[in-house]
């Protein structure tokens, strides 16, 4: 909307504005004083105010408009036209308003106050800004990808919305020399950070902070000193296979490759694994994988789909004594476990005769002895020959079984007992 208004007559002949351009009166720009189009002002013009003030306003008509007069002048705001019990005639010309208490601004453009004359025709405008000054950033992290650039991150304040327009400058420097330079591509990773876009010094460290500033005040953070070698993270590995362990039913081999954007550079790594059944949100994570570049998951469901993800932190780059930062985590892989064919309940297997030595406690003692392992050492490479070893002789022992049984007394459809001689030699 231009700053002048049309002339009265063409005034005359408008309907009351609608509610939408009314809004917009701050955005696009409204009646201002000073113009020489203009029959009205508002005083003050565009005033900035903290939350809980009060608000004496004044609409005065230009003595040289035809049949001036401030009778029948009303008010506006934001399109809602102002109960009359807040406005008075001061002299013939002018329109006072009172506002008690005001409300934090509707938008960070400003409120629009709006007088208009008894036909509803628009005699002037101001924008009015009332919210809270900045409070003082704080909670800055930073992470640089690969060494190749820095992306930061802020928390706004304690209470964070001050209902005006507030801008934030992330301002970075070299510790013990060079000049303040401002971060220019904001918005990178959400609406209070920003990303810097180029390589940085390596082995000097770098003080980081953020400046707030609205039509209230201004607030600074705390300073962040920070060396980029200790703030490394990297991108997911990649090529994430999985794949069964041959025809083992409760176990799946998970294999990955490290961060090729880091192999040029001295550092150590440690991976986590997540994975989760198809049908589930819930995820269970592996912690200690190590450095190592593959692991088997044990103790899964048999004939079940699998989601696994992987994830790197690189740490130790250069020497740095930091933890790391951990990468985002990798494309979900799917696999299945094979389907159980242990017979099940009613699967004809003979039970054992009385009298016959029992393995079952054998077997119950090795079952929560590799259980201890498998929950405590994941990926140990000793618990998994222990495991392998284990089920090898579990079925080994299960076809023994089979054979002793096929040598000794079954029920017969009678309910009688016979006994199976053994074969002559």
């Amino acid at each position: 909307m231009p700053a002048g208004r049309p002339g009265p007559a063409a005034q005359s002949a408008r309907r009351p504005p609608p509610l939408l351009p009314l809004l917009l009166l701050c955005v696009l720009g409204a009646p201002r004083a000073g113009s020489g189009a203009d029959t009205a002002v508002i005083s003050p013009q565009d005033p900035t105010l903290l939350i809980g003030s009060s608000l004496q306003a004044t609409c005065s008509v230009r003595g040289d408009t035809p049949g001036a007069t401030a009778e029948g002048l009303y008010w506006t705001l934001n399109g809602r036209r102002l109960p009359p019990e807040l406005s008075r005639m001061l002299n013939a010309s002018t329109m006072a308003l009172a506002l008690a208490n005001l409300n934090g601004s509707r938008q960070q453009s400003g409120d629009n106050l709006v007088c208009h004359a008894r036909d509803g025709s628009i005699l002037a405008g101001s924008c009015l800004y009332v919210g809270l000054p900045p409070e003082k950033p704080f909670n800055i992290s930073c992470w640089s990808k690969n060494m190749k650039d820095l992306t930061c991150r802020w928390t706004p304040g304690a209470h964070g919305e001050t209902f005006l327009h507030t801008n934030y400058s992330l301002k970075y420097k070299l510790r013990w020399y060079g000049q303040d330079n401002t971060c220019e591509e904001y918005h990178a990773v959400g609406p209070h950070s920003c990303h810097i876009p180029k390589d940085l010094a390596l082995f000097t460290p770098y003080e980081i902070w953020v400046e707030a500033t609205n039509r209230l005040g201004s607030a600074r953070s705390d300073v962040l000193t920070l060396d980029i070698l200790d703030v490394v993270t990297t991108d997911p590995p990649p090529d994430v296979h999985v794949s069964r362990v041959g025809g083992l039913e409760d176990q799946l081999s998970v294999r990955w490759v490290s961060p090729p954007a880091l192999k040029d550079f001295l550092f150590q790594a440690k991976y986590q694994i997540r994975y989760r059944v198809e049908d589930s949100v819930d995820w269970k994570v592996v912690d200690d994988v190590s450095n190592q570049t593959s692991c088997r998951l044990a103790g899964l469901k048999p004939g079940t789909v699998y989601f696994v993800q992987v994830r790197c932190n690189p740490f130790g780059i250069y020497g740095s004594k930091k933890a790391g930062i951990w990468s985002e985590w990798s494309h979900p892989t799917a696999a299945s476990t094979p389907r159980s064919e242990r017979p099940g309940p009613g699967g004809g297997a003979c039970e054992p005769r009385g009298g016959e030595p029992s393995s079952g406690p054998v077997r119950r003692e090795l079952k929560q002895f590799l259980g201890w392992l498998k929950k405590h050492a994941y990926c140990s490479n000793l618990s998994f020959r222990l495991y392998d070893q284990w089920r090898a002789w579990m079925q080994k022992s299960h076809k023994t079984r089979n054979q002793h049984r096929t040598r000794g007394s079954c029920p017969r459809a009678d309910g009688a007992r016979r006994e199976v001689l053994p074969d002559k030699l």
